[in-house]
């Protein structure tokens, strides 16, 4: 019997990626063959996100491209969007089977012989997210340089904007004993570099089935850290009240994590804070900045903001924009607001126009850019590891320094994947770092 072909397509987070991965093992061990996305798969598994903006739009589109490579091909979504709306997807043309959060790790299982619906709509496999009770562990391997790790999983936060409760349930996590094993594991492999993944990361350490707060994140930074054979770590994102100074000046002094943070603001005004249902206000958040750049002057910091969200004046805006001016971070991701069914965010008074929205995100994506540059400015003529990816654009190549500067270099096979101490020495008009062999001749962008 010929071998069946399954392809996969993800769209959002990390934690998407470390899961897509994860599941393509499981086809693997089942005896398919894991192909690209554009080569005529029998099977198409598409891992749909709700945080973005169209979701719906997304995933038509992802569904008719697959169609077109084979129109035979047997369509699957399962993800966060597919948790929330799967009647909704069962019925988009081509979609032939939808499973929701606590099915999707048994997808192989729950679809058996892959035998499409007679006719109507795809049959719909989704149990009520309270059954999302148990963690699966992910990881992405082999698809990039670096390794996304899962190691937590839901939330048990409610901000009024956020739909991910909905659909992926509550907190819970691995354990820090199996997280060290698969990063032993990993390391055996030759992985180089782990990014740590969660919705909700700082939370980590509820576990098993009454999710009892047996460890907590500190106890995992510390574990991993004394594990050998992996360069770097990284914290993918945290909330700034679960960022604790005690985890921040571990890592000031670590051997192993990078002196990079994804932390989280959404709105530099207290009033808007409130309104969006956050657990912290500016000042905290201004402290964290504060003690992070104290003990490690050179550390990246990154910034989710969202801009327009009910209520928020001009003045709330511009209380935002200067608050992030003054802050000492390095790059703003930046997203205008979107309604999200089922949350309370659209129920508030102050809707801001959708052009108001686009004008203030674009004001601050040209602050993240100036800051970004002025970041990358500091740093010229410094010494630094680099982790090339092995994606090449035009006969370059990129790759980052352990607190997150993108280098570019000419292209050299033998630098894929590598781990090169180099010299930081011109940013480029596009925000990137050249380097320069040290001793040796300049790469040229």
């Amino acid at each position: 019997m010929e071998t069946r072909k399954v392809a996969f397509y993800t769209l959002g987070c990390k934690l998407n990626f470390s899961e897509t991965s994860a599941i393509g093992r499981q086809f693997e061990e089942y005896g398919f063959e894991k192909v690209a996305f554009e080569d005529a798969a029998d099977i198409y598994v598409i891992n749909t996100c709700s945080v973005t903006d169209h979701a719906d739009r997304k995933c038509r589109k992802v569904v008719k491209e697959a169609l077109k490579h084979n129109p035979e091909a047997f369509v699957t979504i399962v993800g966060c969007y597919a948790q929330l709306k799967p009647q909704e997807i069962a019925e988009i043309p081509g979609v032939h089977a939808v499973l929701g959060a606590a099915e999707k790790f048994r997808l192989v299982e729950t679809l058996a012989g892959f035998e499409k619906p007679a006719a109507g709509p795809g049959r719909v496999y989704a149990s009520p997210i309270s059954e999302a009770t148990e963690f699966h562990a992910a990881h992405s391997f082999g698809d990039r340089t670096r390794t996304f790790l899962k190691v937590q999983d839901g939330c048990d936060y409610s901000c009024s904007f956020c739909t991910i409760p909905l659909a992926r349930g509550h907190s819970r996590s691995d354990s820090v004993q199996s997280v060290v094993e698969r990063v032993q594991k990993l390391a055996a492999t030759g992985v180089k570099e782990i990014v740590l993944t969660g919705v909700n990361l700082g939370d980590f350490g509820l576990q098993g089935p009454e999710r009892e707060r047996r460890e907590n994140f500190y106890d995992l930074v510390r574990a991993l850290d004394e594990v050998a054979g992996i360069n770097c770590f990284r914290i993918s994102s945290c909330e700034p009240n679960l960022l604790s100074d005690e985890i921040i000046r571990f890592v000031a002094q670590s051997k192993r994590f990078a002196p990079h943070f994804h932390i989280p603001l959404q709105s530099g005004s207290n009033k808007i804070l409130g309104l969006m249902r956050r657990r912290y206000r500016r000042e905290l958040y201004q402290e964290r900045v504060r003690l992070i750049k104290e003990v490690m002057p050179h550390a990246c910091i990154g910034v989710d903001v969202i801009v327009g969200f009910p209520g928020e004046t001009e003045a709330d805006f511009l209380d935002t924009y200067q608050f992030l001016n003054e802050l000492d971070v390095s790059y703003l991701h930046v997203f205008p607001y979107s309604e999200r069914a089922n949350t309370l965010a659209p129920t508030l008074p102050g809707r801001v126009q959708d052009r108001t929205r686009h004008e203030r995100t674009t004001q601050l994506r040209s602050l993240s850019e100036k800051k970004k540059r002025f970041f990358y400015e500091q740093h010229v003529g410094q010494e630094a590891e680099v982790l090339f990816e092995d994606d090449v654009t035009n006969g370059q190549m990129e790759g980052f320094t352990p607190n997150y500067i993108r280098v570019t270099a000419k292209y050299d096979p033998l630098l894929v994947g590598e781990l090169k101490r180099l010299r930081l020495s011109t940013v480029t008009a596009h925000n990137l770092m050249e380097v320069e062999e040290l001793g040796l001749e300049v790469f040229q962008h």
